[in-house]
Formats: structure tokens, C-alpha cells, sequence
């Protein structure tokens, strides 16, 4: 089906679901919460807040420097595992960009905010590495002049996007939990990532995804999103960031306004969103505003240009009207507006490295995020205020929002951790209990035309599962067909993992063909040959598409086809039980498939 029929049958699909189910417009204007979707006010204090001390803020502010003001707004990256001492390679680069060995160092010369972990930048190579990188960096910040604690942070959103992986728990992500539409199971996964961060240190997560996903092309949202219906995905949201800050760990609500309906992926470029006004307060709004009710510490913005919302063609990350007219004015939100990473094509192709920063500011946002010059970035915030182009006293609201979120998360009380905390809270037999309880209503049964599944264990069937092996998200799962062959083994069947080049040929004398599919594109393509050349061997083909719904639209019909939304262990442990009946399948689209399926669809066991 060509690309645009395909849009706009998602737009229509999300916005007919968004009427039906009582109108999204009503909540994007501010109505009363629908009993599934409970939304307390922002003052209402959630499980794991403290309630900030504003004379505390104040006096803090009131003996920094310009510079260490500054310094706040900043959440930098750092490479090396240790704060102090880094491997050679990762000290160099260290040197090469910001004229410092450490990460230590560099907190002290920057008086930075926060630093963000990254896998590549060796930061998360295991919990009690991290635990200890954390200590060793807010132990750097107690020493500076301020002495301000760092919010440090991470995007753990879980499913395709996860910094950290085993023996931390992995759990299922956004569209998986939009395919189990269940609140309570949002925020139990919210809950149990929040714990595991906040023991190793962490206590700002850039999730969840607030997206309404309802561009099948979308290039860079897809299955990070809940859904395409936006009352659904709301409702998610607002789970979420419930159960993120009821273990202490500030939630981040992303991408405002709205990255749902985009065809370029702003890392790389700069999308343009092409929904109406209208449009937009309809689907893209009410995640935002459920978690804004839901009372949120943070809202990251999107580097994306949106007409209808700023005719500027501004990014949003640098546009007065969406930041501060639409989320301050409209949404009324009052924590901390966190750019997207400004080291992103998406904000870097209209105005210089210099000018980002500034602008950011003057659009309200409050944190920025990975300036790939830290030190250009800093001096040109500095030149700003010297200039008049930036008061003062527009530095010292960021930064006072800032103070009351670190005060809030506890940070100032308590910003170190312990190795038995890790040990009680990470990995733990009970989190990764509930990670499978919760992946077990996710898999969703799309076409089983002759009642293949389930397949009987009993009678040991012999199976082949091969097809795409993508690299797991956070490096310690997978590879995708390696795992569901040996979870399907441990229930009973006999299977083994071929690679595609060898599929057919071993193909005789199995009772079916699993086939693991990763974002089948239009067309013709080696995953469609794959699948058709199996499907000639006369052998039952399964297809798992383990990441995009959309692939079974590419693909020829097959005996029968599933979706897990993500390839990490705990998925596919998912897909083994339904396939082989030890699990009924529980899940439901939460995005239409144009030209196979409608949003909603999902199958169940007689």
C-alpha cells in the first residue's frame, strides 16, 4: 500500500478511536478525568516526592555565581565507566572535547547540572559500576563551590530503547504495554525501572514516550510509542510517570508537541509534523496533558518544526509560542523543560551551536542537553547575559525549577547510593518475575487461520526458527533467533536457529518455520523473499514480527503471525508461551496495520 494511504489511515483509525472512546479533544481542553484515566493535580505529592524546600533553593541560589548558574542548566555527557579514572581511550576523548581526563573534572570546570549515561560513551557496563560511576561523580559536585548535587539520567524507556541491560530487569516497552492496555501494568513496569535506576544512582529517566504514533514510516518513534489512539495512550502515560516518581526517579514526558507523524528522524534531520491545529489538541495534545496532570517533574521537547503551532518553522526545542505559549501557558506546566540532545541534526540546520543554546532559553526550556560544544555552548549563554540578550533573572528561574527538582527527588538529602542498595533493588527475583507476568499480556495473535497454534509440546514437534537478528538494545540479550529457539526448547518442542541463508534447506521434516521479522519495508525486499521461499517448501510458516506491527502487510499471508514489539529475552520468553499454548495470547494492536488490520485486532485461543 502506498506510504500516504497508509498515514491517513492511521490518522483517521486514531482519531475515530479518540471520539469513540469520549471524545480526546475534551481532554486535550482540560475535562474532568474518565474513571480509567485518573489524573491528580500536580500538588498532589506522588509515593516517592518530597516536598521541595524553596528557601532551600533560594539560599543556594543566592550564593552562586553566574557561572555556576549557568553550569545547572547543562546536562552533559562524559565518557569512561569510573569518575575518576577512565580507560586511556575513554580520557582521551574526554580531552579531545570538553580539555578535561575525567569525568570528574569535568563536573568540577563545567559546574554542570546533570551528566546523561550512555552505553557508547562506557558509562553502563554493569549496576554496581554505575552505582559506583554515580557516587564518584556526586562526591566531584559536593566539592565544587556551589555544592550542588547532579541529577543524573539516562533514556531507559525499556523495549527497543534500554542503556542498561542484564543483570538489570528488562521489561517490555511502550507498544507492548499499549498491546496489554492495562494501567496498572504501566506503572507496576514504571515502578520496578524507577527502583533499579534510583539504586545505581540515577534519578532522571527520559521516558516515557508520550508520542501518538500514527505514521507507519515513522522513522524514529514506532514502537517507542503506546499507541495510536491517543485517549489509550494517555492513559499510559499517565501510569508511568506514576510509577517512575513513586520510586523517586523524575519522569520525562517526550517529544512535545508531538513526534508521532513524522517522516524524518530528527536525529539526522529536521521533520517537519503537518497535523492541523485541530489535529494536534485531537491526538498529539492529551499525553502531554495527562501527564502534566499527572504531575511530571520534566518535559523534553522535540527538535521538529510544527506550522500549525509556530508558522516560524523554528524547531519546537527553540519556539516561544510552543514552549512557553503551549506547555507553560496552555498545559500550565511548571517543572523543567529538558531540550532533546542538541548534538541532533534536527536543532543544529537552521542556527549555529552558539545560537542553539540561547534560543533554547528564550523559548523557556530549562535544561539543555548534550551540547556537542559544552564549552562554545556555555560561553554563549555567558556573552548572552553580558549582552542583555538573556537577564539574569531568566537563568535564575531555570535554574530555581532545577534546585526544586533535585530537592524533590531527595538528592540533597540523599544523593549517593550503595552497593546493597543495587543488590536489593536490581534484577531482583521478584522484578524479573513481574517483568514476564507483564509481558505475558502483551503478545498479540494477529492470523491463525488454520489453528496452527498453539503448537502441542507434548509431541516434541521439530522446529526451525530463523530470520532477522538485530543487536539487542542494551548489548547483554539475544540474538533473537538463538533465544526463541531455546525457550522454545525448554517448553518442550525441539527447535533450532538457522540462518537465513540456510532456512529452506533445513526445512524437511519440521512441523513449522518460525520467522522472525525486523521492519519488513514496502516492497520487494530479502525478509519477503525469505519468507516466500519457505512459504514454497510447503512447511507451516510462523511469522514473529519483533519489532514494527506493520511487517505481515509486507509479507505474504502466512499459518499464522504474531507481534512482541521489541526482541529483549523477556519479550520473546512471551512469544514462546503463546506459541506454544503455555500463555493464551492477551494482546491487542494498539496501531492499525493498514491493509491487514485494524487497531484493536488481536486473536484468542479457543
Amino acid at each position: 500500500m502506498p506510504y500516504h494511504a497508509s498515514r491517513r489511515t492511521l490518522l483517521a483509525a486514531a482519531a475515530l478511536a479518540a471520539v469513540t472512546a469520549g471524545g480526546a479533544a475534551s481532554v486535550a481542553r482540560g475535562s474532568r478525568p474518565t474513571p480509567d484515566q485518573p489524573r491528580p493535580a500536580p500538588d498532589d505529592p506522588l509515593p516517592g516526592d518530597r516536598a521541595p524546600d524553596p528557601e532551600r533553593a533560594a539560599r543556594l541560589l543566592g550564593r552562586m555565581s553566574l557561572e555556576e548558574k549557568v553550569g545547572q542548566l547543562f546536562v552533559s555527557r562524559a565518557y569512561g565507566h569510573s569518575a575518576t579514572d577512565p580507560d586511556p581511550a575513554d580520557a582521551e576523548k574526554n580531552l579531545a572535547q570538553f580539555g578535561v581526563r575525567t569525568a570528574a573534572e569535568l563536573v568540577s570546570r563545567y559546574h554542570l547540572g546533570g551528566v546523561i549515561y550512555f552505553a557508547w560513551a562506557q558509562n553502563t557496563r554493569a549496576p554496581h559500576q554505575i552505582a559506583e560511576l554515580s557516587n564518584g561523580l556526586q562526591r566531584a559536585a559536593a566539592a565544587t563551590g556551589a555544592g550542588v548535587p547532579l541529577l543524573l539520567s539516562t533514556d531507559q524507556e525499556h523495549g527497543i530503547i534500554a542503556r542498561i541491560g542484564k543483570p538489570a530487569t528488562l521489561l517490555p516497552g511502550a507498544m507492548a504495554l499499549g498491546a496489554g492496555r492495562s494501567t496498572a501494568a504501566a506503572r507496576r513496569a514504571g515502578r520496578i525501572a524507577g527502583t533499579e535506576l534510583a539504586s545505581m544512582g540515577i534519578r532522571q529517566d527520559y521516558a516515557p514516550v508520550a508520542d501518538v504514533n500514527v505514521n507507519p514510516a515513522n522513522p524514529v518513534i514506532g514502537v517507542r510509542s503506546f499507541g495510536a489512539d491517543p485517549r489509550a495512550v494517555a492513559g499510559l502515560v499517565a501510569a508511568q510517570v506514576r510509577g517512575y516518581q513513586g520510586a523517586g526517579v523524575a519522569a520525562t514526558a517526550k517529544h512535545f508537541p508531538g513526534h508521532g507523524d513524522t517522516e524524518t528522524d530528527s536525529h539526522v534531520g529536521l521533520p517537519v509534523m503537518r497535523h492541523t491545529r485541530a489535529q494536534w489538541e485531537e491526538l498529539d495534545e492529551p499525553p502531554f496533558r495527562a501527564a502534566v496532570a499527572a504531575g511530571v517533574d520534566a518535559v523534553m521537547t522535540a527538535h521538529i518544526v510544527f506550522p500549525a503551532l509556530d508558522p516560524s518553522e523554528d524547531p519546537a526545542t527553540l519556539s516561544h509560542p510552543i514552549v512557553t505559549g503551549i506547555l507553560r501557558e496552555r498545559l500550565g506546566f511548571r517543572g523543567v523543560v529538558v531540550t532533546d540532545a542538541l548534538d541532533m541534526a534536527g536543532v543544529r540546520q537552521k542556527y549555529g551551536d552558539d545560537r542553539v543554546p540561547v534560543l533554547a532559553l528564550k523559548a523557556g526550556c530549562d535544561q539543555l542537553l548534550n551540547a556537542p560544544d559544552l564549552a562554545l555552548a556555555q560561553r554563549a549563554v555567558l556573552a548572552a547575559v553580558a549582552a542583555g540578550e538573556l537577564s539574569e533573572a531568566r537563568i535564575e528561574e531555570s535554574v530555581l525549577r532545577i534546585l526544586e527538582l533535585k530537592d524533590r527527588r531527595g538528592l540533597f538529602t540523599d544523593p549517593y547510593t550503595s552497593a546493597e542498595r543495587v543488590d536489593a533493588a536490581t534484577g531482583t527475583v521478584a522484578h524479573l518475575a513481574a517483568a514476564d507476568a507483564i509481558a505475558a499480556g502483551t503478545t498479540t495473535l494477529l492470523a491463525n487461520p488454520d489453528k496452527l497454534l498453539p503448537l502441542d509440546p507434548g509431541a516434541a514437534p521439530r522446529l526451525l526458527v530463523t530470520g532477522t537478528d538485530p543487536a539487542s538494545p542494551s548489548g547483554t540479550t539475544g540474538p533473537p533467533t538463538s533465544v526463541l529457539a531455546r525457550e522454545l526448547t525448554a517448553l518442550g518442542c525441539r527447535a533450532d536457529a538457522v540462518a537465513p541463508a540456510r532456512a529452506v534447506a533445513a526445512t524437511p521434516g519440521r512441523a513449522a518455520v518460525l520467522v522472525c521479522t525486523y521492519n519488513v519495508p514496502e516492497g520487494e525486499s530479502p525478509q519477503r523473499t525469505l519468507v516466500a521461499e519457505l512459504l514454497a517448501t510447503g512447511v507451516p510458516v510462523v511469522v514473529v514480527a519483533i519489532r514494527n506491527p506493520y511487517d505481515p502487510a509486507r509479507l505474504p499471508r502466512c499459518a499464522a503471525e504474531l507481534a512482541t514489539y521489541s526482541w529483549t529475552d523477556v519479550e520473546l520468553r512471551a512469544a514462546a508461551r503463546v506459541i506454544t499454548g503455555a500463555a493464551r495470547p492477551a494482546g491487542r494492536l494498539p496501531v492499525p496495520v493498514p491493509g491487514r488490520y485494524p487497531l484493536g485486532h488481536g486473536l484468542a485461543y479457543d
